[in-house]
């Protein structure tokens, strides 16, 4: 008997079904976030430094510079990543010989983007850039006190708005239209309501046209603080998770926009309890909203473990989202969705009904015990098992592939 089957012996005497736990894991769509390959710095002008309370670290050889690197990076690192994948997009990657202007874009300037997910059989999800850019004025954008600058971020939320339409009418599958903005102030402010106010008024405004919901979905992003807006974020969660149920849109969920000590994967069924879909964004924080790659941590293990406990993993919209210019870009990309998926799978191994009963019969000492001992299953043989059904290098197979295209690829980018 071969590790894979004593695997499964094992777990079905725990009333788990490992063959249907892969079926179900492979179809749980994750978002792949684009920016990691090039430190977030996009198209325009050969890549702007990141302004807007956000900033990459390192200067490891090899970041893409354009859409072919880009793609070809991409097109490397999907090649080791198991299971449904969907593709991230930020509105500064948009293709066009000419710069464009933001609140100027259109749906042709990422046309090449659907062709390239087309022929890759997968999916795109889609941001409008509110940062690293000259219009961005005192770290405020939709909230700005002036109306010049205000204006032209709402053009930009429109335009973005109707790239996500267009997507999603093409590859006829809802494309996420996530709103994410750095606006705050790096002391107290004298004045925290009438920021708030003009970002509501801007918001309205981008989110005024109703869109058909098997085109786009729209969700809005809070955090709690960023680089220079330390004292006061305007686009706080009580204000996004009030204006999502007002519109009837989403709050996006992201574990590293919260305080330390706070639990994101908790909130996540009061979340489901109240809102249609949940989006979210998956990273690894470290003391702050760090964006380290994701790791096979407790943290991550315990977001997977409230999407599948759910019984609804349909209605979580899963992105990643971290970046590191520190180590080689593509690897980061495949071991931090790599990760996130042996997260799901560890969590769909769990003996989830016995779990819930142990529960509800408040024996919580026998339950303590399960929980523990799930810890040491044989869970690496059915994730070995799981790569070679997708046809995915495994554990220790995949990263000399990783080395090669470094050195025949990467190091030749100047």
């Amino acid at each position: 008997m071969n590790a894979y089957d004593e695997a499964k012996r094992t777990y079905q005497n725990l009333g788990v079904d490992v063959e249907r736990a892969l079926e179900v894991l492979k179809n749980i769509p994750v978002s792949i976030q684009c920016w990691q390959l090039d430190d977030v710095k996009g198209f325009e002008d050969g890549g702007n430094s990141l302004s807007g309370g956000i900033q990459t670290t390192g200067n490891y050889a090899g970041r893409a510079r354009n859409f072919d690197e880009l793609k070809s990076d991409l097109l490397k690192a999907f090649q080791f990543i198991p299971g449904t994948k969907r593709l991230n997009l930020h509105a500064i990657y948009a293709v066009s010989k000419t710069r464009v202007e933001r609140d100027r874009l259109e749906p042709k300037h990422f046309k090449p983007w659907l062709e390239f997910a087309q022929s890759c059989h997968i999916k795109l999800d889609f941001n409008p850039t509110f940062f690293s850019s000259g219009m961005v004025k005192d770290n405020l954008t939709l909230s700005s006190p002036d109306e010049t600058i205000r204006a032209y971020w709402v053009r930009h939320g429109v335009a973005c708005r109707n790239i996500a339409e267009y997507i999603g009418s093409e590859q006829k599958s809802p494309c996420l239209f996530n709103v994410w903005i750095p606006d705050g102030m790096k002391d107290t402010p004298a004045d925290r309501l009438a920021p708030r106010i003009r970002l509501k008024q801007s918001l309205d405004q981008i989110f005024e046209t109703d869109m058909d919901e098997r085109h786009v979905i729209d969700s809005v992003e809070s955090k709690v603080f960023g680089i220079g807006i330390e004292s006061y974020t305007v686009g706080s969660q009580e204000f996004y998770m009030n204006y999502a149920q007002q519109k009837g849109i989403c709050c996006l969920i992201d574990n590293g926009h919260y305080h330390p000590t706070e639990n994101v994967a908790d909130k996540l069924s009061s979340m489901l309890l109240f809102n249609r879909f949940v989006p979210l964004h998956v990273t690894r924080a470290v003391r702050w909203d760090s964006d380290h790659v994701v790791s096979f941590d407790d943290v991550t293990r315990e977001i997977a473990r409230e999407i599948v406990q759910s019984g609804q993993p349909e209605r979580f919209l899963i992105g990643l989202d971290y970046f590191d210019a520190s180590i080689n870009r593509v690897a980061a990309l495949v071991i931090g969705a790599r990760n996130f998926q042996k997260a799901l799978l560890s969590a769909l191994l769990l003996p989830q009904e016995r779990m819930r009963t142990l529960q509800d019969e408040g024996k919580y000492t026998e339950l303590l015990v399960l929980n523990e001992e799930a810890k040491t299953l044989p869970f690496h043989a059915v994730w070995e098992a799981y790569c070679l059904k997708e046809n995915v290098k495994s554990d220790h197979a995949w990263y000399q592939d990783i080395l090669d295209y470094e050195q025949n690829v990467l190091n030749q980018r100047s």
